[in-house]
């Protein structure tokens, strides 16, 4: 592995003191807020013995009804746990952090900005049926992210694959510096430092040259990286800036609801997706965890406007009092076929709707795999019903492998990745840690004919709580591109199998339970 150093980072103290102080200010407001809400309530709990009665009946009612919800039998079951035994503090905490769903004011912004654009992504059913010719063991995936997702499945659209942030940087700044129309940028996460910087300056000089620029970033996921002024300055270079969820001083059902999705779109015309952000660690410019393991798509062609599709979703149904599109159709261009075999089918995921697309579309490929099946996954927390699919996928004789990082990011997280190793190793799953450092990416291959890469982690957060996006890929030349990604992974990295093999002592079950119960919190 060659591992580039060019360390050129310009460290901005003041704008992680800044965002820094914001989150800790932000924090501490909603700890005061819970703490003051669960004092009242104990208060009335404790105040007189039919009101101890009535709130123990009230945390009962509560718990029915989390388990009447449509959500994960594990999240549930925390949930459930926490109200009975503890009412006051249980029924609080859920009340302001466990509900997944939305406000009514924001869900019905999303979807009248779905509805404005329902028709720039009509179903092609002449490419679902030849996909059920080419591939039919497998065609039901393409075919339920179309029906439930209500995302097309493309042809003439080319894929390149690439298996470094790096690589997929420097391409993508050779694209925004040819654009003529219009570019989309959506990340959760900026750091307004050396990466950012570079492609800034392409952004500015487009929008000069008349290039309609638009970046929008999730603000928790860029609350360390940039200064609370970073808006006015990109508006002032012409580019058109919007926030995503902003913290607020306040805890509501919002808060875990955040923009996970990494993509660009130039022109209508080019995408990109993939596992990194605009921030200096994914191109190398810094290595607080080791070498940086990532990567990405670029797309071009049809396809490129599902993409599209998602971006403008975003952008007008954040905020009620923006000045949101009318015209779509000037962003959706005639897009000429080009000549690349395969199917191509970009998807997002929303936790604003009953549908966990995410999760369905990986454990789909699992269920279909005949021969091999790999993941790669910064985390590691799934639910019981995807360690099923790993596990039959394994005892199916498929030969099911994940690897995740062997340098932490997050040191609780990690503790419970590794503690969801047992039971997959024990049914024949093959777990690898990435040696070099801290693996990021999010990507999938199967039976050399399948392949996903995208922002979508194999975690709750991802699965269940983030807007997501990822790219369904079938028999294009970037698959066997990625399967070569991950047979030069494995060779870096040290395989854990035959460590959780054995049954642990009691101690260790212990601990690794309490680890898996937690997991739908983190």
């Amino acid at each position: 592995m060659t591992v580039k150093t060019h360390f050129k980072t310009l460290e901005r103290k003041a704008y992680v003191k800044n965002g820094a102080v914001r989150l800790i200010f932000a924090s501490l407001a909603i700890i005061l807020e819970v703490l003051w809400l669960y004092f009242l309530a104990t208060r009335l709990y404790t105040s007189a013995p039919w009101l101890s009665t009535l709130a123990s009946f009230a945390a009962l009612i509560v718990a029915v009804v989390v388990y009447g919800r449509r959500e994960n039998a594990a999240m549930k079951m925390m949930w459930m746990m926490l109200i009975i035994s503890f009412p006051p503090l249980g029924v609080v905490l859920y009340l302001l952090t466990g509900l997944t769903g939305s406000t009514v004011a924001m869900k019905r912004r999303f979807n009248v900005a779905e509805a404005d654009l329902s028709a720039s992504l009509p179903v092609d059913e002449a490419q679902l049926k030849a996909v059920s010719l080419s591939n039919p063991q497998a065609a039901g995936i393409p075919h339920y992210i179309s029906r439930s997702a209500h995302f097309p499945l493309y042809r003439h659209t080319a894929v390149a694959f690439h298996p470094d942030a790096l690589t997929a940087f420097e391409a993508l700044k050779k694209d925004l510096s040819r654009a003529e129309r219009f570019i989309f940028m959506e990340y959760y996460a900026i750091e307004d430092s050396t990466a950012f910087n570079e492609i800034r300056e392409i952004l500015k000089e487009r929008a000069k040259a008349g290039v309609e620029v638009r970046l929008f970033y999730d603000d928790i996921g860029s609350i360390f990286f940039i200064n609370t002024d970073f808006v006015q300055r990109m508006e002032s270079d012409g580019i058109r800036c919007r926030v995503f969820n902003p913290m607020l001083p306040i805890a509501n059902i919002l808060m875990n609801n955040r923009d996970h999705r990494k993509m660009t779109v130039i022109d209508g015309r080019i995408g990109y997706t993939g596992g990194y952000n605009l921030a200096d660690e994914y191109f190398h410019l810094k290595q607080p965890y080791g070498y940086w393991k990532d990567s990405g798509v670029r797309l071009e062609g049809p396809s490129v406007c599902s993409l599209t599709h998602q971006f403008l979703i975003m952008w007008n149904a954040i905020r009620s009092h923006d000045l949101d599109d009318h015209d779509f159709s000037r962003y959706f261009p005639d897009v000429k076929p080009l000549d690349a075999p395969g199917f191509v089918q970009p998807y997002g995921d929303s936790p604003l709707d009953n549908e966990n697309v995410g999760e369905n579309v990986y454990m789909s490929i699992l269920n279909s795999a005949e021969h091999c099946c790999w993941f790669m996954t910064p985390y590691l927390i799934i639910t019981d019903e995807m360690v099923r699919a790993f596990t039959l996928a394994a005892k199916r004789g498929v030969d099911v492998r994940i690897v995740t990082p062997g340098i932490p990011d997050k040191k609780i997280t990690y503790r419970v990745t590794r503690s969801s190793y047992r039971q997959l190793v024990q049914s024949g799953v093959r777990i690898y840690e990435y040696t070099p450092g801290f693996c990021h990416a999010k990507q999938c291959v199967c039976d050399d004919r399948l392949a996903v890469c995208g922002t979508i982690n194999l975690d709750y957060r991802s699965l269940y709580h983030h807007f997501e996006d990822a790219v369904f890929m079938m028999d294009t030349p970037a698959v066997a591109d990625i399967r070569r990604d991950f047979e030069n992974v494995f060779a870096q990295s040290r395989e854990v199998t035959s460590g959780y093999i054995a049954r642990p002592s009691a101690a260790v079950h212990l601990h690794e339970t309490l680890l898996r119960l937690i997991a739908p919190l983190l």
